[in-house]
């Protein structure tokens, strides 16, 4: 078994990042082979629509344009289950999440029928940080996020979402200009509901993993 992690946040060592620790760790104890990348350690753009993909004969679900992401995206159409983490910026993913998605769906599309090309199974986990509360979230996010997990269906594998809300933005909320907040607030809901995303997450990785399992 393969699993694959992306990390589409710009902080390496967040909120988001520690979510996808977690489920790695899962998946490692579920007996899975874990590789992954931080997609702002690489240079990449997203399509350019090159229409390279698209060539008489050319390869299905191989983007042919020559970057850093283009072995990352192999990888992933290699893989048994795909777990990927982005926070939410204004209502959304980052731009980063959006330009890798861009490059992994566009070379399995036929522009012949529209139909999927990609024959494989891929599980994905999409797990989705925010500084919001979990009634903000529900109000206005659950709907477009659930349309952004359905993205993936054209892996052809089992698709989960996992949000986690609440989270805390900074260590020091002294140190910047950040009133709107209660730092006491904050670091009281971080303690009470981070440690049981965490779990949750490992829990996600390692099932999702297993279900990958032939």
């Amino acid at each position: 078994m393969k699993t694959f992690v992306v990390n589409a946040s710009p902080r390496k060592h967040w909120n988001t990042a520690r979510i996808l620790h977690a489920a790695a760790e899962g998946a490692k104890a579920a007996g899975a082979e874990v590789q992954g990348a931080d997609l702002y350690d690489i240079d990449f753009h997203g399509c350019r629509s090159c229409m390279l993909c698209k060539r008489l004969g050319a390869e299905p679900c191989r983007c042919c344009w020559k970057d850093g992401l283009s072995p990352i995206l192999e990888q992933v159409y290699a893989a048994d289950t795909l777990l990927i983490g982005t926070p939410i910026y204004f209502g959304r993913p980052t731009s980063a999440y959006f330009a890798f998605l861009e490059r992994l769906r566009f070379p399995a599309l036929s522009y012949d029928d529209y139909s999927n090309l990609f024959k494989g199974r891929v599980n994905v986990g999409l797990f989705v940080t925010m500084n919001a509360k979990k009634e903000m979230y529900d109000k206005l996010y659950a709907a477009d996020f659930a349309a952004y997990a359905d993205e993936f269906r054209f892996l052809n594998g089992e698709v989960r979402l996992y949000p986690v809300s609440d989270t805390l933005q900074v260590t020091d909320y002294t140190k910047f200009a950040m009133k709107g907040f209660s730092e006491a607030e904050k670091k009281k809901a971080n303690a009470e509901r981070f440690p049981a995303d965490l779990q949750n997450a490992y829990q996600l990785g390692a099932s999702l993993s297993r279900h990958a399992a032939p």
